[in-house]
């Protein structure tokens, strides 16, 4: 199946030529299928093995005709065997097109029987693909990145190499890892999202990240609690004019250093809630706990905090 491209290329090529250089007569026939340029009338091959740049596919679907990519995925740290594996295809024919012998099937067949079998042989090879599985359903769970899961894939591969995952839970380590690389790039993301979404206890995964943190010398940054604002804003359904004078009140509380140390969830719940009560919102500490995911009582104490650092 040939591009546009191809096709343009190989009509003005027909139009060029459109007498057989060998007879001078009959019509030069493009034969998309063997990728050949032949005379209609003596047969003369006047071009063979016409290089195909088109997908490797076939179209089903009228949104895949219009798709000129090639075929395959790309490669990626968070697969396995980093998408780079091959497969025996299920296409029962030899190179020229012909379909195979009774035998001939039977030996293929055994073949992509073992094939299949061999993909996995080694007990690394099987972590990883039990691993990569967790992460890709963890992932879409979070609804985070691609950018994300990359990074989780690496601190994965390199905990492995280390030998951190001996003796310890695979879902554990992957989900730290993912915890790990929320932080890394800044995704507000929670040790209690992760572990509502996984088979893991919370103190689980966070013994875990600790782990990971000594053993490889990871350096995290300090978290920016403006993240976390449009979350919990969305979550309390709050206006943009309450988020915006919330974002407001975080700036003027990083400038005056009273945010240091304070967890910024709990702050930017109380920065939240300070806007709700200057612009007039009907929001109760009570609801904007709930979308944060922490207490009143640290909502009360940073929200008594800011009311008096920043003379509110």
């Amino acid at each position: 199946m040939f591009s546009d491209k191809d096709m343009s290329r190989l009509v003005k090529l027909q139009k060029a030529l459109d007498k057989c250089p060998r007879c001078g007569k009959g019509p030069m026939i493009v034969d998309s299928a063997g990728g050949e340029l032949f005379c209609g009338a003596c047969g003369f091959v006047v071009k063979e093995k016409i290089e195909e740049v088109g997908p490797e596919w076939r179209a089903f679907s009228k949104e895949e005709k219009n798709d000129r990519s090639r075929g395959g995925i790309p490669t990626s740290i968070a697969m396995h065997d980093m998408g780079l594996a091959t497969v025996i295809g299920g296409l029962n024919k030899d190179a020229s097109g012909k379909s195979l012998s009774a035998s001939m099937k039977a030996t293929v067949e055994r073949l992509r029987t073992w094939d299949s079998r061999s993909q996995v042989h080694e007990p690394v090879d099987r972590n990883l693909r039990q691993a990569f599985s967790e992460l890709d359903r963890l992932s879409d769970k979070l609804s985070v990145s691609d950018a994300v899961v990359e990074k989780a894939a690496y601190v994965y591969r390199k905990a492995l190499e280390r030998g951190l995952v001996r003796g310890r839970s695979i879902s554990a380590i992957i989900a730290a890892s993912l915890y790990a690389a929320c932080r890394d790039t800044q995704t507000p993301r929670t040790l209690k999202d992760l572990a509502a979404i996984s088979n893991v206890k919370k103190k689980d995964i966070a013994r875990c990240y600790r782990l990971l943190l000594k053993e490889m010398d990871i350096k995290m940054p300090v978290v920016d609690p403006t993240k976390c604002i449009s979350r919990i804003a969305s979550k309390a359904e709050l206006s943009e004019k309450t988020k915006r004078r919330a974002l407001e009140i975080l700036k003027r509380a990083e400038e005056t250093r009273i945010s240091a140390g304070k967890d910024p969830m709990g702050l930017a719940a109380a920065a939240l809630y300070v806007a709700c009560t200057l612009e007039g919102e009907d929001k109760t500490q009570k609801d904007i706990a709930e979308a944060a995911g922490v207490t009143e009582v640290t909502i009360r104490n940073r929200y008594k905090g800011l009311r008096s650092a920043l003379g509110i």
